[in-house]
């Protein structure tokens, strides 16, 4: 085998071998196959795609290139989430302390940003002291003891895949459906999570755009669980406009401890609690009330338990960012569309995603928004704060925000996109 033979086939729009992918999986992990040979090879997948034989055999050798891991002690059933990546999507962090409330347990394995979209770990670590990196047996020392546990992919757990997750996202590669479908399903596979609740992001902020290629997404990943044993559901979900009132790491956890303190977004609550349902059911516990764990603060004590069990503060002060900028309402009306994907950029802009896999985040950087659309604004109201520790940024993030809104007419009449559009099993 070599790598531009691999690369050429699919290049050429042919079907890659099972012996082409087992091989240029494991010669990538090896470091046989360099970072511009794969992402060569990404950006050709990306361009003709993959057959479900083909994106079955990719997810088996991702799968294949490290350990599994097992939770078979634990005495509670075991539930995931993912998501396919948002802006303000901050809903792992109320939920997976809320369905560890409510009786399931939690081994939520999370990433970094991703292009435009925030990534779990790098909101977390804008906690003092907390640890995103934990060894299997801390792992599960921390799931056994307090229900849930949020931290990074192990080295040994798909080590090719955190390697091309890394690589997507700073060579344009990262909407490849094929390689979304592998990356999510391989690490959820490995990790051994009995029950799977995928939250499928449809709209500008997502990387899908339209529901046909969210459906295809779902269908392909929903496959690839029930396929390896793992109950698997998918919501289809909007994300045209932000989630929530705030995009980026400080300002995220923040508005997530809210929700656990029974307020928050109303957007956001309501999206927790429909996945949490989900979870709990694909989970086989059919007699919790997540609405009533968030009202009692049940599920706020477990956030604190998982908290200071990853070595964070839970009390500590958030980092803020040194300088803002606030952005105000031109006229007066009806706030009718806020274009996600601007959004993210604008905050990504701001330091508080990464432009190179190395580079470092920002905690307080990011965007906060004090209108949604169907709110009623006033000529010369604020729209959204900028923050950012560094005030070059701004001028580049406010460029992204042009033409990110609309304002009608005072009394106009605005109907909402439903958060849930569809639910694949």
């Amino acid at each position: 085998m070599d790598v531009i033979s691999v690369i050429r086939t699919k290049r050429d729009r042919g079907e890659l071998s099972p012996e082409q992918i087992d091989w240029v999986i494991d010669a990538y992990t090896r470091g046989v196959v360099a970072d511009e040979q794969m992402s060569a090879l990404a950006m050709a997948i990306l361009l003709n795609g993959m057959n479900r034989a083909e994106i079955a055999r990719w997810t088996a050798a991702m799968i294949a290139s490290g350990e599994r891991m097992n939770f078979d002690s634990l005495s509670r059933p075991t539930a995931d989430k993912h998501s396919t990546g948002g802006v303000g999507d901050k809903i792992t962090l109320p939920l997976a302390p809320l369905v560890a409330a409510c009786g399931a347990a939690v081994p939520q394995l999370s990433g970094r940003g991703l292009g435009h979209t925030g990534g779990t770990l790098d909101k977390l670590e804008s906690i003092p002291g907390w640890r995103a990196l934990l060894s299997n047996e801390e792992m599960l020392h921390v799931l056994d003891t307090t229900g849930a546990v949020i931290c990074a992919a192990g080295d040994g757990l798909a080590p090719a895949d955190k390697k091309l997750y890394a690589l997507r996202d700073v060579t344009g590669t990262v909407e490849a459906i094929p390689l979304i479908a592998s990356s999510i399903m391989s690490k959820k596979i490995a990790e051994g999570t009995g029950s799977l609740v995928l939250d499928v992001k449809v709209g500008t902020g997502a990387f899908m755009k339209n529901i046909e290629d969210a459906r295809e997404l779902a269908r392909t990943m929903v496959g690839l669980g029930t396929d390896s044993g793992v109950k698997t559901v998918a919501l289809l979900t909007d994300m045209s406009t932000p989630l929530g009132l705030t995009a980026g790491n400080a300002l995220e956890i923040r508005e997530s401890v809210e929700v656990l303190a029974g307020g928050g977004p109303s957007d956001v609550v309501e999206l927790t609690l429909a996945l949490a349902r989900e979870m709990l059911d694909a989970a086989g516990i059919k007699d919790a009330d997540p609405a009533k764990a968030l009202a009692d603060g049940s599920a706020m004590d477990v956030w604190r338990r998982m908290i200071a069990a990853q070595g964070g503060d839970p009390d500590a002060a958030l980092p803020v960012a040194r300088e803002q900028h606030v952005v105000t309402a031109p006229a007066s009306g009806v706030l009718t569309r806020l274009d996600a994907y601007a959004v993210g950029v604008g905050a990504w802009r701001l330091g508080a995603g990464r432009a190179r896999k190395e580079d470092p985040v920002q905690a307080g950087a990011g965007i906060e928004l004090h209108a949604k659309p169907g709110d009623t604004v006033a000529a010369g109201q604020p729209l959204m704060t900028l923050h950012t520790d560094t005030p070059e940024k701004f001028e580049y993030a406010l460029a992204s925000l042009v033409g990110s809104y609309d304002i009608a007419p005072a009394g106009t009449a605005f109907s909402a996109t439903p958060i849930v559009l569809d639910r694949i099993a």
